[in-house]
């Protein structure tokens, strides 16, 4: 399972323990605003809170208890209040789930957790961030060659593509944030969300303890398609780790080397092959978004429930919550690690760069031509035809290709130029005079 490398912290939001020590505090804070209601003897519910507060004491026994009653009931919270009451042992555990249902405990502990669990994620989007914007500002004038469609398009620089991954956790980072939010709902209100037996007083009240807002209406449970948008955020955000998985994969390929992911002292690449250094923990969590995607899916499923509830959701939902909140923190960590030790190769991208011989000076001749007053068929075909002479001279052996060059022994081009002004347009500054700019809008 992915979950034991995940932080401990994430681990313990889903144990079973925090889910029956959040149990625990909804019931009585329940009964808590049943005594201001008038409904709950202020003694008997000091004895319910003696008795509760052993189990607090022993949340692993408390746990243990309600499995071995469960084994019977076949039922988890009547297992749950049936331990709860044997420690009160008093006439006073009548008034323990006085008026709740169980999704009333399970649905707000859900919400809880949901929370607990955005907060460790918007804290490592925030971790990754400041690691993804050291390594643009360090690599903020590295020329690269930029590519569409995998093949060599215009130049760029290696901060820049790094300031477009920064700018995409940011928004992964406001994506969190929302959902924080979204998620943030409890439910006290009974069987079908009417509440009949218990005051909406007392679900605002335990709602605003816990750091929640209750439900404006609900049946027996909260509405699953508040959970399914908690997933799918993780999903999207999970996609954003992919799509930089496969870019830098790509830029790890032996023929491109611009950049490399940790290979650490000890680390074998292959059973076979000793040479090899694969980018193991790129696919790794290529892979992984995947199965956030799933479960993204299976979150979505649930959503349409029978009449006022039906209980297909709930196994689906004790499997892909505690998965992918675990999974994602994993994920972040990988990616923070990735990035702060990735071996950067400015000289191999140099190298890709002069691969083109040139030609991505292509559209500023183009553009430079139409300025000077052709149209912009008669530019483009004398760049194009440049390029392709440029090829030809490549593809028959000869090191001399050069693109500029073949522009500037065409008549038809050279008229329009003085001497030094094709030069000077095409070189790589005329390309990064607005990376400074955009470094700025980001905050870089």
């Amino acid at each position: 399972m992915i979950t034991r490398y995940s932080r401990p912290e994430m681990r313990a939001i889903w144990t079973d323990e925090n889910k029956l020590r959040l149990w625990l505090q909804i019931e009585l804070l329940a009964s808590e605003a049943l005594v201001r209601e008038g409904v709950v003897p202020r003694a008997d519910f000091a004895k319910m809170k003696r008795g509760a507060g052993k189990w607090f004491a022993d949340l692993p026994g408390l746990v243990a208890r309600q499995k071995e009653l469960e084994k019977t009931l076949n039922h988890d919270v009547i297992g749950f209040t049936t331990a709860v009451a044997e420690k009160i042992n008093d006439r006073a555990s009548r008034w323990f789930h006085f008026g709740l249902t169980s999704s009333d405990v399970i649905d707000t502990t859900f919400a809880v957790q949901m929370v607990q669990s955005a907060d460790l994620l918007i804290t490592d989007t925030r971790t990754v961030r400041k690691s993804i914007a050291a390594q643009a500002r360090k690599y903020k004038f590295t020329p690269c060659i930029g590519r569409s469609h995998g093949i060599h398009a215009e130049p760029t620089t290696f901060g820049l593509k790094l300031a477009l991954m920064y700018d995409e956790f940011g928004r992964a980072l406001e994506r969190l944030e929302r959902v924080h939010e979204t998620a943030a709902v409890g439910k006290l209100s009974g069987a079908v969300g009417t509440s009949a037996h218990l005051s909406p007083r007392v679900e605002a009240d335990v709602c605003k303890k816990l750091g929640l807002r209750p439900a404006p209406v609900a049946t027996q449970v909260v509405q699953r398609d508040i959970h399914a948008e908690f997933m799918t955020t993780l999903a999207l955000v999970g996609a954003s780790i992919e799509r930089w998985a496969v870019e830098f994969r790509h830029l790890q390929r032996t023929e491109v080397l611009e950049a490399e992911e940790p290979f650490t002292r000890g680390q074998k690449g292959s059973s076979a092959m000793p040479h090899k250094r694969n980018p193991i923990t790129w696919e790794r969590l290529t892979g992984l978004a995947r199965v956030l995607r799933g479960n993204a899916i299976a979150a979505l499923e649930n959503v349409a429930l029978w009449h006022e509830r039906d209980i297909s959701h709930s196994s689906v939902e004790r499997i892909i919550f505690p998965d992918s909140c675990t999974l994602l923190d994993y994920m972040f960590g990988l990616l923070t690690r990735l990035m702060d030790g990735l071996a950067v190769y400015p000289e191999n991208m140099k190298r890709n760069l002069g691969l083109s011989l040139g030609m991505w000076n292509s559209q500023t001749v183009l553009l430079a031509l139409i300025k000077k007053g052709l149209t912009r068929e008669a530019a483009y075909q004398l760049v194009q035809d440049a390029a392709m002479r440029t090829w030809e001279v490549k593809h028959a052996g000869r090191d001399d290709a050069d693109f500029v060059e073949q522009l500037k022994a065409d008549p038809a081009v050279a008229k329009h130029f003085k001497a030094g002004e094709m030069e000077k347009l095409c070189s790589l500054d005329f390309h990064f005079k607005e990376v400074n700019r955009r470094f700025r809008k980001l905050g870089l």
